[in-house]
Order: C-alpha cells, then structure tokens, then sequence
C-alpha cells in the first residue's frame, strides 16, 4: 500500500518553479502540473485513511491528491467544516466544496451553517454550494431573500465571497424567468466584476451579461 511519504516524494519530484510562479499569482502556492496530480491521485484510486493523512500534513499538492482520493459519503460534517476552515488557498478551498461538500449527504448543513459565517471565506463556501442549489434544486430556497442579502452586500464583499454572491445573482436570474429582471438590474447597479478581464470565446462574470448570454444559449437549444 502507497504511504503519504511516498505520495509526497512523487509529488515533490514533480514541482515545476514555472507553475509555482503561475500559482502564485492566483494565490495558490503548489508547483505541481494539476494534470499529473490528478494521474498520482487515479493511481492511488479512492483511499479515505490515506487522504486524511495526506490532508494533515498541510502541503497543498497534498492536500488536493487527498481531495481527489475521498469518498464524499465516508466524512462527517464536523471534519467537512473543519477542513473548509482550514482550507484558505483557492484551490484546494474550491476542490473541497465542488467535489466533496456538494456531493456529501450534509451540504445542506453545512450550506445553512456557513451562509452567515463571520469568516468571508467560509461564507463564500456557503453561497458556492448556494448557487448550486439555486441551479439545480431551488425548492425551498428563499429567492427573493437572496436578492435582498446580495443587493445589501455583495458590493462591498471581500472578493471571494463577492465571487460567489455574484455566481449566485446570476443563476437566480438565468433560471427565474420572474426574478430575471430584478437580477439584472442589481448587477448593474452594484457594477460588481463589469470590468473583469474575459478570454475570447469566454462569457463575462458580469452578472447582467452572464444572465443574458445563458438565456440566450438556453432559448436557442
């Protein structure tokens, strides 16, 4: 059976300073290719007892191998909120929540236990698995609330957290055809990420133009 000291050997032979410095940029601090990450973690396959001890020993290539390796059913909700809390790089913050905590059976728990988290970037986990909802199961949710909390707050946000209430404006109003023009127009109110950099080919996270495109997208299908 692989060691988490043999895991972190091999992942060490294959750090790259160039990806540090890419990383770095983005507020992560791993220099390993993520595509050969992800071939050390298909290897190792799902191992809960070898991802906690690679999660424990805090180097972030480690960390996301560890991610890659769980089961989202085998962690409790306590270790769940305990590793989101102890997890402040972006990537391995986003790793956990896109694919452990939304496919665990208490993100719903932990969606309502971060939403009013005093932490921002424990927050914003909560709005993540928020607009995940919104997407894709919003009964029960209080849309018209939401409104209210990203019209309120998303403006003055700290970023992280501000991505999220954004991501969240903006599923509201692709996938509410009642609420689409209130969405809108708080997005172009707030103005928040209307000047953001977009590739060719990509679609802006201005809420306004990101409604927009989607409906459009949807309509044509």
């Amino acid at each position: 059976m692989t060691t988490s000291t043999e895991v972190l050997a091999t992942l060490a032979s294959l750090e790259d300073e160039k990806i540090r410095a890419v990383n770095a940029r983005h507020g992560d601090d791993h220099a390993v290719n993520l595509t050969k990450l992800r071939a050390v973690a298909k290897d190792l396959k799902k191992n809960d007892e070898l991802a906690g001890e690679l999660w424990a020993t805090g180097d972030t290539a480690a960390r996301l191998v560890a991610i890659l390796i769980m089961r989202p059913k085998a962690w409790s909700e306590a270790q769940l909120d305990e590793m989101l809390r102890d997890s402040r790089l972006p990537k391995v913050h986003g790793w956990l929540v896109s694919y452990i905590v939304k496919k665990s059976p208490h993100a719903e728990a932990l969606r309502q236990s971060w939403m009013d988290d005093p932490d921002p970037v424990v927050a914003s986990a909560g709005w993540a698995l928020t607009s995940e909802r919104v997407n894709k199961k919003p009964e029960g949710l209080d849309l018209s609330g939401l409104l209210d909390t990203i019209e309120a707050e998303m403006a003055e946000a700290p970023e992280r957290l501000q991505w999220a209430m954004n991501e969240t404006l903006s599923y509201i109003g692709i996938e509410n055809p009642d609420l689409r023009k209130r969405a809108i127009d708080i997005g172009e109110r707030l103005g928040v990420l209307r000047d953001y950099p977009t590739s060719p080919g990509c679609t802006s996270p201005f809420a306004p133009t990101w409604i927009t495109e989607m409906v459009s997208r949807n309509a044509a299908k």
